[in-house]
């Protein structure tokens, strides 16, 4: 039988391998979205009760002949229960929920006390698959319970009564599972879990056209609010990242078993910032020293927010059929469901993350986001008593932002002086007497 590569970019999935926006005055420049990062992972977790629908996209480059999917389940899945999603509305719910930049502009200093614009002090409040079952497989104890089609998909719903069992039976059928997954395997045996097991019909593939894999979607019911991550572990290759979309009823969503922690926001910071490449480096830096500070063992939240509107948004909100789409099941009698969007990042890897995420709703309905101010100076012509103020606060302000930036990301000072066009030095340097003069 052909070999297969089980592989593992979801942390449900478990084996390896400028516009401008009306609502608030400044302008979206740009947002850290999942392609940031390597090995990205994308879950969205529609949760209300003890019922979850689960998107998991996949972001596995290679041939789709070799690749296969394991999923642990808490319950058995009928057919009904699975569904092929679409990528374009992850890729929405990412860009909506991304921290961003944003602008803001100073006025003219001599007018300020008349025409001054909110701030960003304002902003930082805020071939078909069948497989026989004969009597090899049942003295390994493995169970295959039901064997479905779903759009590129052939799938296996297996359960096991040991994990040496159902290793052995994943080896000979073509599955390579990393060593030391049987421990793995056992603890979700012993929650009495099931095995959701995945690989593209090619033949149906090309039937329906598609030249990349689509989301797979499972609904089921289980008091169970978690993400099993581990066994796509066994043989990772560094830390991996994962972000979890969570779309609930009441409020945010929360890790039990790990510190949910806030990313900073809200803080004035560089202009040379606005440089996708800079902001890109800058957000990359403060993510993995945030990651530090807390011993790599927090879950970060990056949003929280009504689905129906934001503040900047980044993207539009998303209409009611795309959420009906993801698996937003319920109706609260209007046009829009009631929906609060949770966005959790994570980097997670053997050392720090020893056990699944398991999560809860919150009734805490308050905004958050990852938003970083850019703010220029006023650049024109001003000659009034002000105006000298004004531009003495800016020098003091822009030393302010540097050293925050250096916090944030663990930059040299110097370094980022050096970009802003400043002094060396880490103070800020008064204005010479010859300045003042000609100012």
């Amino acid at each position: 039988m052909k070999r297969l590569v089980i592989t593992l970019g979801l942390a449900a999935a478990v084996v390896w391998s400028a516009p401008t926006l009306i609502g608030f005055c400044g302008f979206y420049v740009a947002k850290a979205d999942t392609k940031l990062f390597n090995r990205a992972s994308q879950v969205v977790l529609v949760r209300d009760g003890d019922r979850t629908v689960l998107t998991m996209a996949n972001d596995y480059q290679g041939s789709l002949k070799e690749f296969a999917v394991v999923v642990p389940v808490p319950t058995f899945l009928r057919r009904e229960q699975i569904h092929v999603g679409e990528r374009a509305l992850v890729e929405h719910l990412d860009a909506f929920s991304a921290p961003r930049l944003v602008e803001y502009f100073d006025s003219n200093p001599c007018l300020m006390d008349s025409l001054r614009m909110p701030m960003a002090s304002a902003a930082g409040r805020g071939g078909a698959f069948r497989v026989r079952q004969d009597s090899a497989e049942k003295s390994r104890g493995v169970t295959i319970e039901a064997q479905y089609t779903v759009g590129e998909y052939d799938i296996l719903i297996l359960s096991a009564q040991q994990s040496t069992g159902l290793e052995l039976w994943l080896r000979e059928n073509g599955y390579r599972i990393p060593a030391g997954a049987s421990e793995v395997l056992g603890s979700y045996l012993k929650q009495n879990m099931r095995f959701f097991v995945a690989k593209v019909n090619l033949a149906e593939q090309a039937k329906l056209g598609y030249s990349f894999l689509r989301p797979l979607q499972v609904a089921y019911e289980s008091p169970k609010f978690m993400l099993p991550i581990r066994l796509g572990m066994v043989n990772a290759d560094g830390a991996q990242e994962l972000f979890v979309y969570a779309l609930t009823r009441r409020g945010r969503v929360e890790t039990t078993n790990y510190r949910t922690v806030r990313l900073p926001t809200g803080m004035e910071l560089p202009t040379f910032l606005k440089s996708p490449t800079e902001f890109s480096a800058f957000y990359k830096a403060m993510f993995a020293r945030q990651v530090d500070k807390q011993d790599g063992r927090a879950v970060f939240l990056e949003h929280a927010w009504d689905t129906k509107w934001c503040d900047p948004c980044a993207a539009e909100p998303l209409t009611a059929d795309e959420l009906r789409r993801l698996g937003v099941f319920w109706d609260d009698g209007g046009p829009m469901p009631n929906v609060f969007m949770t966005r959790l990042h994570v980097r997670y890897d053997r050392a720090h993350f020893p056990e699944d995420l398991v999560f809860q709703e919150t009734a805490d309905r308050s905004n958050f986001q990852g938003r970083y101010v850019l703010r220029h100076p006023w650049t024109g012509d001003a000659s009034c008593e002000a105006a000298g103020n004004y531009r003495r606060s800016v020098a003091e302000r822009r030393e302010v932002e540097a050293q925050r930036l250096a916090e944030l990301t663990g930059w040299t000072l110097p370094d980022i002086q050096k970009k802003m066009g400043l002094a060396t030095g880490g103070q800020a340097r008064p204005a010479a007497w010859w300045e003042r003069i000609w100012r």
